[in-house]
């Protein structure tokens, strides 16, 4: 049988719109083959320090946003002890099935150099996700030192070594590295005192039982308002907006002490590139919210996303710094 032409343009078509309909078809089961699968178990946020920190707050900010968007429960487990470690180290053994996740400070680098005999590495053995947010730390003194900027202190500090002292919630957080990165800037020494806490530091401060310390932006300004401390600079490279008078360490002439502080999400070691896109794509909208963002703002963080690839060059480098500084300063967790 003859098959005329019009008949032959007919059945090209067909069997045309039939591939195209097989490709399409084809190309979706090959992305839901690629699609990561989670486990139905909850996931597991996994905040290494007490409820109510900053970080707690990131935790449960996220935690909610990322069940709806992933059809998953997700809880927030507190596990403090060690500095961090005791939960730091419950993700480092979890399975790395995208079931659990931590959530943490950049205490964890600086974990890294002040516990060399720890059973796990803090950066090594850790998958990075995403940065979530920075916080910002200021220089304040009690007002009868009659410090008016950071270079007072100094000279004070020049002038009689260690009779000036500062308080911080305990050895090896970032409040007392930041002091003593701007001791060793600065050429200077001055006394450190650490206590359990924030609470029981800033309580002395305010006290005027010790003279200086670094706090955190929101934890320092409602005292520096009401003239109770006073503010000499912000160990960031620019101004923050709730004191845009406050002038950078730098501007301050005290010398450059960037001590920002970032928060992010890891998860276990060896969990799929797969699966960390998904988180970090997840995880990057949500951080995009006004909701998030007042939220954070609340705790003085300013919010930030990133990739896994960035995240991870930030971390290796802060552990570096900070490694240099505690192996110079002699700085022991003991």
């Amino acid at each position: 049988m003859q098959i005329t032409y019009r008949q032959h343009r007919r059945l090209a078509f067909k069997l045309g719109l039939l591939v195209a309909v097989a490709g399409a078809a084809a190309g979706v089961l090959a992305q839901t083959a690629q699609a990561p699968a989670l486990p139905q178990a909850p996931i597991r946020l996994i905040v290494p320090f007490t409820p109510g920190t900053g970080i707690d707050l990131i935790a449960r900010t996220v935690g909610p946003k990322l069940s709806e968007r992933l059809g998953r429960p997700v809880v927030v487990d507190n596990r403090a002890g060690a500095s961090g470690n005791i939960g730091t180290e419950a993700v480092v053994r979890a399975a790395p099935n995208g079931s659990t996740l931590l959530v943490t400070v950049n205490t964890l680098v600086m974990n890294a150099g002040l516990y060399p005999q720890l059973p796990f590495d803090p950066v090594k053995d850790l998958t990075p996700v995403t940065l979530t947010s920075w916080g910002q730390l200021i220089l304040v003194a009690h007002p009868k030192t009659g410090f008016k900027t950071a270079t007072d202190l100094i000279a004070a500090a020049r002038r009689s070594p260690g009779r000036l002292n500062y308080g911080s919630p305990g050895v090896g957080t970032p409040h007392h590295l930041s002091m003593e990165l701007f001791k060793a800037t600065a050429g200077v020494f001055v006394t450190h005192i650490p206590y359990r806490g924030t609470g029981p530091a800033l309580t002395d401060l305010l006290g005027g039982q010790i003279d200086t310390m670094f706090l955190p932006i929101h934890v320092a300004l409602p005292h520096v308002k009401s003239g109770r401390l006073l503010a000499l600079g912000i160990g960031s490279e620019k101004r923050h907006p709730l004191l845009p008078e406050l002038p950078t360490l730098a501007e301050a002439k005290a010398g450059k002490v960037n001590v920002d502080m970032w928060y992010g999400i890891f998860a276990p070691p060896g969990t799929s590139p797969e699966l960390v896109a998904l988180y970090n794509r997840e995880i990057r909208e949500i951080l995009q919210s006004e909701e998030v963002k007042k939220a954070f703002q609340t705790q003085g963080m300013d919010p930030g996303g990133s990739s896994a690839a960035e995240f991870q060059r930030l971390v290796e480098a802060d552990a570096k710094r900070w490694a240099q500084l505690i192996k110079a300063q002699g700085i022991t967790a003991n």
